[in-house]
């Protein structure tokens, strides 16, 4: 167990008091409720592996269902599916980044991610940045109304919500457009969940040496190979299967998008401990938040965009 943040009194403007990173399950819970001699429950030991497994599993499944099936059967609902992700995601960093004493503002962020994403899935990347040049202006506009107290902290804080999720989110729409897109979704999404998968079960099985302790101190070295080489054999098989995409290709192509999944984990572990919270918020079982399923994802989509742009070119 990592040792508690200490919370600093001058950033007493927070709504609610910061959480140690290993505190109760909802670290959002504020201890003044109820009775104060009522001990806090202790949060489940579940080993080696950190979470309830059978739980997380089950919950992965429903969202790759529900990820999936607007792919082959009416592909539009696939936006919907996307903004909605976007919008959770700013939701929830909003909510965590308040815990700091930041006021990054929610109704510019949210439309903002939904113009990013409908820009990108209508008129491809170039038009992306035209969203988020509008997101920035819209939310310093809009913070003016607040006054100039804390004016420099909320517009950083905004910069970091916009960027982190939607427009990094918002290249699955370009991947997704093209005639082969949803094979596209599929390879990108295989690879994360190879990643994933491949570390989680080498790092229970053989990790030994931490990879960065003051981070994530479940991850390590050999977990990380074990990422490396299940995505990389993976993805061969499926880029070549799905894309016809030479396997030394699919290799490639696999080992990247691992090394941008792993460190799309590591950033929001960081932000987590900096912040001083366990979890995002605690809306999936199992996984905690959205933000705690996207962390790989919304460094890995923008990965497989770029590469499969070079190996595997749209006709």
């Amino acid at each position: 167990m990592s040792e508690p943040h200490e919370t600093d009194p001058r950033r007493s403007g927070a709504s609610r008091a910061r959480q140690p990173y290993d505190a109760a399950p909802d670290a959002y819970d504020d201890p003044s409720d109820g009775p104060a001699d009522e001990p806090a429950p202790a949060a489940k030991d579940y080993g080696r592996a950190g979470r309830n497994v059978p739980v997380s599993i089950l919950v992965a499944v429903g969202l790759l269902l529900v990820i999936l099936t607007p792919l082959f059967f009416f592909k539009p609902l696939f936006l919907v599916i996307l903004v909605a992700a976007a919008g959770l995601g700013v939701w929830e960093m909003t909510r965590a980044l308040r815990t700091s004493g930041a006021r990054p503002p929610l109704i510019p962020l949210l439309g903002g991610g939904v113009a990013m994403m409908c820009l990108a899935w209508f008129s491809g990347v170039d038009a992306l940045s035209i969203g988020l040049l509008i997101t920035v202006l819209a939310t310093m506009v809009w913070r003016m109304g607040d006054g100039p107290a804390g004016y420099q902290r909320d517009i950083g804080a905004a910069a970091l919500i916009m960027v982190y999720v939607p427009f990094l989110l918002s290249f699955a729409a370009p991947l997704t457009t093209p005639e082969d897109g949803k094979w596209r979704i599929v390879a990108t999404l295989a690879a994360v969940v190879l990643s994933d998968t491949g570390g989680f079960v080498a790092g229970v099985l053989f990790g030994k040496h931490p990879m960065a302790p003051t981070i994530s101190p479940k991850k390590s070295w050999e977990g990380f190979a074990g990422s490396i080489v299940a995505t990389g054999a993976g993805s061969a098989a499926i880029l070549w299967a799905l894309l016809d995409v030479a396997p030394w290709k699919g290799v490639l192509f696999g080992m990247v998008v691992s090394v941008a999944a792993v460190l799309g984990d590591l950033a929001e572990s960081l932000l987590k401990r900096d912040l001083g919270i366990k979890d995002m918020s605690n809306i999936l079982p199992g996984h905690g938040g959205i933000m705690d399923r996207l962390d790989s994802i919304v460094f890995a989509v923008p990965t497989a965009y770029l590469l499969l742009s070079v190996l595997a070119p749209v006709a």
